[in-house]
């Protein structure tokens, strides 16, 4: 366990860079985005030891990317190529259009999936799945993606720009754009507040509803990797390379909460109750209650090798905890005790 001590050197150290980066700026923080620098990765995990708690669900890829959707109570699992996993009611491989970088979803029973030239839409009771193209970005690379709170979505492409779609239920107009980041790497909704995870900047920020200028950017850890929104306004952050767990308040953006976690931290989950943190290098799920303004660890769990990914059901307490190796899906149900 690390000492109040620590958290708060932590906090300190990365307020400094806050201050650095933000006092570097012209009045509008991103007219000069900083250098980029190597973008940091989850660690390779080594063999999962012995049984792990909960059950191991199959799956038959690595998982790259998570979602559970609490109307139809089903994770759905992004894997390489053109294939979703539903796990639900009616498990399913749902066959995509196209391939697919990044899934959001809006709780109501679709997901969203970020592809080239636009965007692909699962109705998770029927396995259909739909692409739609956005007007004049065929040849967009889009590898984040989000839902606001208003329903619009939001798109982010590997060339760094930020993409508000028109409102709609298969809007295809772009209503806003924003062109100042190296590349996007994730997105995090808190109602119609978008923030803009950049790895190689090891940048977030936040922006505008408009979707067409930033409202705040601030240096984000070593090495930042994953971003992640929670049910109490909070967005959370993986500082991988720096060992820690970023916490940000919204509208404006500021970082509330630095806390040390050792061993590559990479997949995030936010619940009513704690914030969920992957060890990628010990093969570990940590969940901590950051109520009290530090992050206090309250449950530790084994996991499946190569922890990348997890995902969480407020009414269940289940916890999902999604392999980045082939390892399988593991379930933790109550995993907050």
């Amino acid at each position: 366990m690390h000492t109040k001590s620590a958290a708060l050197s932590l906090l300190s150290g990365a307020f400094a860079l806050v201050v650095t980066f933000s006092a570097g700026c012209s009045k509008n923080p991103a007219d000069s985005p900083p250098p980029t620098i190597t973008p940091a990765s989850a660690a390779v995990s080594p063999p999962a030891a012995g049984a792990v708690p909960g059950v191991v669900r199959p799956l038959p890829a690595p998982g790259l990317a998570a979602v559970f959707d609490p109307r139809t109570a089903a994770l759905t699992v992004l894997g390489p190529a053109d294939r979703l996993t539903v796990f639900g009611a009616h498990p399913r491989t749902v066959t995509l259009p196209s391939p697919a970088r990044a899934v959001a979803g809006d709780g109501t029973g679709r997901v969203y999936l970020a592809t080239r030239g636009g965007y692909l839409r699962v109705d998770l009771a029927n396995g259909a799945a739909t692409r739609v193209d956005v007007t004049g970005e065929a040849d967009t690379d889009f590898t984040a993606i989000t839902v606001r709170a208003d329903g619009r979505l939001v798109l982010g492409s590997a060339d760094g720009a930020v993409l508000t779609l028109a409102a709609g239920d298969s809007a295809n107009a772009v209503s806003a754009r924003l062109k100042i980041f190296a590349h996007v790497d994730g997105l995090a909704a808190q109602g119609n507040s978008v923030v803009v995870l950049d790895r190689g900047q090891t940048s977030v920020t936040e922006v505008d509803d408009d979707g067409t200028k930033a409202e705040q950017a601030l240096r984000a850890g070593e090495g930042a990797t994953t971003i992640a929104a929670d049910p109490a306004g909070r967005v959370l952050v993986a500082d991988t390379r720096g060992g820690a767990l970023l916490v940000y308040g919204t509208e404006p953006l500021i970082l509330r909460q630095a806390y040390p976690v050792p061993d590559a931290p990479y997949g995030l989950a936010g619940s009513p109750g704690l914030a969920w943190v992957s060890q990628t290098a010990t093969n570990t799920v940590v969940g901590y209650d950051l109520s009290t303004g530090i992050p206090v660890e309250k449950v530790r769990y084994r996991t499946v090798q190569q922890p990348d990914i997890l995902a969480y059901d407020d009414a269940s307490g289940t916890l999902y905890v999604v392999s980045g190796s082939g390892g399988g899906v593991q379930v933790i149900e109550k995993a907050a005790r």
